[in-house]
């Protein structure tokens, strides 16, 4: 065996053994790729020259624009969690829906399907619906197992439901490797992979996967009724308005339509769509804490609406030649919305400044965007280094040499990440795995927003898979002592088979996830 392809294992399995044995992601990658780097230029199987490429490749992925939308993503989700815009929501939702059997449990699943397009966060949904709906579930009778598989399972649905921080990050990664497939094939003028596009591959699958969840749900209360009874109750808190309902309802949804209509439609692009996402969370967050001075956020909402129309429908650059009056006019109007934005976002971030969130957000998006970036510069390290011992060609032609082909290859690599996923973040299965498998998956004709998806549903298993699931880290963490952990474990077993039954019928239906891309952006 040749010695980069020893150097090559070794560096793979070096990694594999530190992230197991709890050593931080960041520097694992990049200390494991400068020692690899080190060994290879004693051995002769580097150029010393190849050092240079790593401040490159670190600069050419800190400049990518995509990357942006992360901690905007994050700050939108961060922002809905602290000011108890979460909490409302799943309040309302159970008394609407606690008396029905198995209501508790859909109500869990709507909710996070809510949260999950609203805020993508796992941790901050799972641990808000685990101190909310877990103990009314237990108290009303619910199967530990069940309730808490529930809760899991839809906190997850963030990592599939756009706008998810999985996605971009995953379509980042998708796109280069996208890239690099076309022209190894002779095409130098591929069309380009985006964001967007597999948001819109995600919708299809996604609100399939929701509705396989509530389902289940069904069935265990038709055919189990023991395990998720009906909240009965004549205590009139029970009841839920209306106008409370509405209250709760119509935020989240509105920012969801601003956030992916923009995308979807073409307006904006994902990282713009986030900004507004962003300001759409500010705004919703200073209205919740003074709702009698409504004034500015309501002019800002509104403001923000008419400058996005604005901008796409009237040209603004009052500098160039034959200018007519109506772009006047619409200069002045956008100057006058722009300035009432401003207005209402000054207003709500006192409001969450004096009730001490803005800082809980800004701390906790600052850790959490610092965590991924700098897993994504370690893994943009260590990706080269393995591409300088030539490992993606071994990659290559394993994958393509073997029996079955295509459909060989994807089993394996599918298979491979989900193993993976045991023990492995869904960050470090992307930024490590992703860019050595899709070229060479790309190459054998696979849609790359089939792909994407496909992906995607497979690393969302990672959340919920024993020992390492990240999902049952947090119910454990804010689950009471009578619930143990092989009851956890045991409650997202089944919400785990149907995610892989998802997978199975994305296998065989790669049009749920390439027909609404294909409608939209054609």
């Amino acid at each position: 065996m040749e010695l980069n392809i020893i150097l090559d294992l070794l560096m793979f399995l070096s990694v594999i053994i530190l992230l197991m044995s709890g050593f931080p992601v960041a520097f694992t990658l990049g200390g494991t790729a400068i020692l690899f780097v080190g060994i290879g230029i004693y051995f002769d199987e580097i150029d010393s020259d190849f050092i240079g490429l790593i401040p490159e490749r670190i600069f050419g992925t800190m400049t990518n624009d995509v990357l942006l939308a992360v901690p905007l993503f994050i700050f939108m989700g961060v922002m809905l969690e602290k000011s108890r815009i979460a909490e409302e929501l799943l309040e309302s939702m159970a008394k609407l829906m606690g008396r029905l059997p198995g209501g508790l449990g859909i109500s869990v699943t709507i909710v996070g399907t809510l949260l999950a397009a609203s805020t993508g966060i796992v941790g901050a949904t799972v641990v808000t619906m685990g101190l909310l709906s877990l103990p009314t579930m237990l108290k009303r009778g619910y199967s530990p197992a069940l309730a808490c598989g529930s809760i899991a399972a839809s906190g997850t649905l963030g990592q599939i439901i756009p706008p998810s921080i999985v996605l971009v990050l995953l379509g980042d990664q998708l796109s280069s490797a996208w890239q690099t497939a076309q022209l190894e094939m002779g095409n130098w003028a591929p069309d380009p992979l985006s964001v967007g596009d597999l948001f819109a591959g995600a919708l299809i699958p996604g609100m399939g996967l929701v509705l396989m969840y509530i389902v289940y749900q069904i069935g265990v209360a038709i055919f189990m009724p023991k395990l998720s009874p009906p909240m009965i109750s004549d205590d009139k808190d029970e009841h839920v308005a209306t106008a409370q309902l509405l209250a709760a309802f119509l935020p989240p949804i509105f920012l969801i339509i601003a956030v992916l209509g923009s995308i979807i439609s073409g307006i904006a692009t994902p990282t713009e769509a986030a900004a507004v996402g962003a300001i759409g969370a500010i705004l919703m967050a200073g209205y919740k804490h003074n709702p009698n001075a409504a004034k500015p956020i309501f002019a800002a909402g509104f403001s923000l609406v008419g400058l996005i129309i604005v901008t796409n429908l009237i040209d603004l650059r009052i500098t160039r030649e034959n200018v007519i009056a109506s772009d006047y006019l619409g200069f002045g109007l956008a100057l006058l919305m722009t300035a009432l934005v401003i207005w209402g976002i000054a207003t709500a971030l006192l409001r969450t400044k004096k009730e001490e969130i803005l800082q809980q957000v800004m701390q906790s998006t600052t850790r959490i965007s610092a965590m991924i970036f700098m897993i994504l510069i370690g893994a943009a390290m260590f990706s080269l280094v393995f591409k300088g011992f030539e490992g993606d060609e071994y990659i290559h032609d394993f994958l393509s040499n073997l029996p079955g082909g295509k459909l060989s290859a994807l089993i394996l690599v599918m298979l491979v990440m989900f193993v993976l996923g045991f023990f492995l973040d869904f960050i470090e299965i992307t930024f490590v795995v992703v860019p050595i498998v899709a070229p060479v998956l790309l190459m054998m004709d696979i849609s790359p927003i089939w792909l994407g998806i496909m992906m995607a549903m497979n690393l969302q298993t990672s959340f919920l898979t024993p020992p390492f699931g990240f999902a049952l880290f947090y119910l454990r963490g804010v689950a009471p002592a009578s619930v143990n952990t092989m009851q956890i474990y045991k409650g997202v077993l089944p919400f785990v088979l149907i995610q892989i039954l998802m997978l199975v019928i994305l296998w065989h239906f790669p049009e749920l996830t390439t027909w609404l891309p294909s409608v939209l952006f054609k």
